[in-house]
């Protein structure tokens, strides 16, 4: 009898299949002596649409709302059902006697997977892998201490909560906005508040009024400070108010009191998902989808970190053991690094890191025990992986160590407080930090003092980036680890948020959403509550069935209170240009092949770049490429160096050109080696040969 394994992806499969020792590949699946690998392409089914349950929930109006669904149903989704049915056939031989989930151990891994085996109605016993890494050594060990898939029912409750409470709220609030004000217009329960975290931050940018005041700037030898008063630096809105003030400063005074202390500073702790998103975009301006793409190919093909969509930062107890490992595999990026931690026999400094009961579904992303190879690494996974190992490496290194001085001044009513510091010992900061000392004075010792007027403007706050967004995110318990990064793109796709120089601002489109949308879905309170709801079902203390009877309630509310609305909408996108089949407004739109204007008429098709899209074709005057232009009659080619232009070919006039297979037989023809002429020799000998 055969096992069955399911994987989330055909690459995490392959890994599975060599480990068990399964080499007999084929389309869809790879098949051993004892076991059977095959895998999803991600979600193969997905909760079924409106229209799959009432026909007349296909109509966009207001009459169809609210949709709730009696009982909420799956379905496959088109584009893999080839490996669906692959999958439900492999299910049901006779040889099978055992099916293991091997997806992503997480909310949304389990999901996949129970889908799929209640979809093939799979009859046999269930166990499921949970591992944190695709090493040899952890899909064994792996395999060795399988579980039940009982043990995680609760989280697959938790995950099935989650996908018909978006579907519940996300469908009913954006048909409710659509129909309402004539647009596409988006909201859910996560989007809508992520939306008003940067409307927030853009608010207080658009609001901002710069102000010019005037500050003393006081020195002595290598100190640098601003005058106080009460405790605060002085500052004047005039200029000669300072400068009255100067003239009463002495240019002498006494060092009435000094503060001392030591700062220590322990080495962080591994990093979750989402601080790492947050310092690859602060470090690099990766956006949080791509650090997420990255840490998964370091995870899913090089092999050489841990499990990546993780909101812990703790180790287990059980990992100390591997700890010599892991330093070991990092040792060919840092050698320098991990000499120290070799001499101090791989001693972990920062032993608070391993607590099993601060580990959620998986523990921090550290290196795994296999030897990362540079030359195999691109140059975002290089410096992604790199962040990784210098955070672990850390851990063995001691407290970063910090004296610090201050120094306390009176100038009558106004004061100095000098600050010194010196680095004692840098410990983990080994990036650019070297130890340092510091200028020893007494107290009563007289400073000579001199003195500058500086003038400086307030500065408006700059717009928010994603590690940011990420942050405030992760406040509010907005998402989770693994579907932040997607709610930020979808805000983006949707023409709500749009990126600026690595920076995030709200559209018109997307302070109008905003105003209309219901205030309940604007604040993240909602959410943080639903999330906590979510957590509650994944740990037993709470049923699927209570959470969705209070959202199909809060549902029902927010399509009231959008039917009942008189706010106003105006789309921004729509131009004053008219569309040439129909003579409607067209309206701007943004699609990965650049921006398009596009007919209001939802009956016509007509559609033409707004910017000219660069070709292939080269000029045959200047041979530079050519632009692509729409016009009344078409797409044409046009050089902007040489005003040449030239129509694009019809999609009839390129099938009439002559195929490869054509192109080859002509070739052909045309290249045969044709006889050679015979010399004027070769005629003689012959005349001479018939002459005998």
């Amino acid at each position: 009898m055969k096992k069955l394994v399911l994987a989330e992806k055909p690459s995490v499969a392959r890994d599975l299949a060599k480990v068990l020792g399964a080499n007999e590949k084929h389309k869809t699946y790879i098949e051993g002596k004892h076991y059977i690998v095959t895998w999803a392409l991600g979600h193969l089914l997905t909760l079924k649409m409106p229209e799959d349950y009432q026909k007349e929930w296909r109509e966009w109006s207001f009459d169809t709302l609210p949709m709730i669904p009696k009982r909420h149903g799956i379905k496959p989704l088109p584009k893999t059902t080839g490996q669906l049915k692959s999958f439900q056939r492999l299910a049901n031989r006779s040889d099978v006697s055992e099916v293991i989930i091997a997806t992503d151990a997480g909310r949304e891994g389990e999901l996949v997977a129970r889908w799929i085996l209640e979809y093939a109605k799979v009859k046999q016993p269930v166990k499921r892998l949970w591992i944190s890494s695709q090493t040899e050594k952890a899909i064994k060990d792996g395999f060795n201490k399988l579980q039940s898939a009982k043990a995680f029912d609760d989280l697959y409750e938790s995950a099935v909560a989650r996908s018909q409470a978006d579907w519940l709220v996300g469908l009913n609030v954006t048909r409710a906005l659509t129909v309402k004000y004539d647009d596409n217009l988006s909201a859910g329960r996560v989007q809508t508040p992520t939306l008003a975290l940067v409307d927030k931050q853009d608010r207080k940018i658009d609001t901002f009024k710069p102000a010019t005041y005037y500050v003393i700037q006081a020195r002595s030898q290598e100190l640098e400070t601003k005058v106080m008063q009460s405790e605060r630096v002085l500052q004047a809105n005039e200029r000669n108010q300072v400068e009255a003030i100067l003239k009463k400063l002495p240019v002498t005074a006494t060092v009435n009191q000094i503060k001392e202390s030591v700062k220590k500073e322990k080495a962080p702790l591994p990093y979750d998902l989402t601080e790492l998103q947050r310092e690859a975009n602060q470090r690099y301006g990766y956006s949080a989808k791509k650090t997420l793409s990255i840490i998964q190919r370091l995870y899913e093909i090089h092999k050489i970190v841990t499990y990546p969509r993780t909101d812990s930062k703790y180790l287990t107890n059980d990992m100390q053991s591997s700890m010599k490992e892991r330093v070991l595999a990092v040792k060919g990026y840092f050698s320098e690094e991990v000499q120290p931690i070799i001499k101090n026999h791989f001693k972990i400094e920062q032993p608070a890191v391993f607590q099993n009961n601060r580990v959620t579904d998986h523990h921090g992303i550290i290196p795994t025990e296999q030897v990362a190879r540079s030359e195999k690494l691109d140059l975002e996974e290089n410096r992604v992986y790199q962040l990784i190992c210098k955070r672990f490496l850390a851990l063995f290194y001691p407290a970063y160590v910090e004296k610090r001085q201050q120094l306390f001044v009176s100038l009558g009513e106004y004061s100095l407080q000098f600050k010194q510091t010196a680095v004692v010992d840098k410990g983990w900061k080994l990036d650019n930090t070297t130890a340092s000392s510091m200028t020893q004075y007494e107290k009563g010792q007289t400073l000579s003092l001199s003195y500058q007027v500086k003038e400086e403007i307030t500065t408006a706050p700059a717009p928010m980036n994603e590690g940011q967004l990420l942050g405030k995110m992760e406040h509010f318990n907005l998402g989770t680890p693994a579907t932040r990064a997607e709610i930020i793109e979808r805000l983006i796709s949707s023409e709500l948020i749009e990126r600026q120089n690595n920076r995030l601002r709200v559209t018109p489109k997307g302070k109008q959403v905003l105003s209309l949308v219901n205030p309940a879905l604007v604040s993240p309170e909602l959410t943080e509550k639903w999330e906590t709801k979510l957590e509650a079902i994944a740990n037993g203390e709470l049923k699927r069935q209570a959470f969705i009877k209070e959202i199909e309630q809060e549902t029902t509310r927010l399509v009231s209170e959008i039917k009942q609305s008189d706010k106003t909408y105006k789309n921004h996108a729509i131009t004053s240009k008219k569309c040439p089949e129909c003579g409607e407004l067209l309206k701007e739109k943004n699609t990965k092949n650049g921006k398009l204007y596009v007919c209001t008429n939802q009956s016509c098709s007509y559609s033409r770049r707004k910017d000219p899209k660069l070709s292939n074709k080269r000029c045959p005057q200047c041979h530079k490429k050519m632009e692509i232009h729409s016009g009344k009659t078409g797409d044409f080619f046009k050089c902007k160096y040489c005003v040449i232009t030239e129509k694009v070919s019809s999609k009839q006039e390129r099938k009439k050109k002559m195929s490869k297979h054509e192109e080859r037989k002509l070739v052909k023809k045309y290249s045969q080696a044709q006889e050679p002429e015979e010399s004027p020799l070769a005629l003689a000998l012959k005349a001479a040969m018939k002459e005998d």
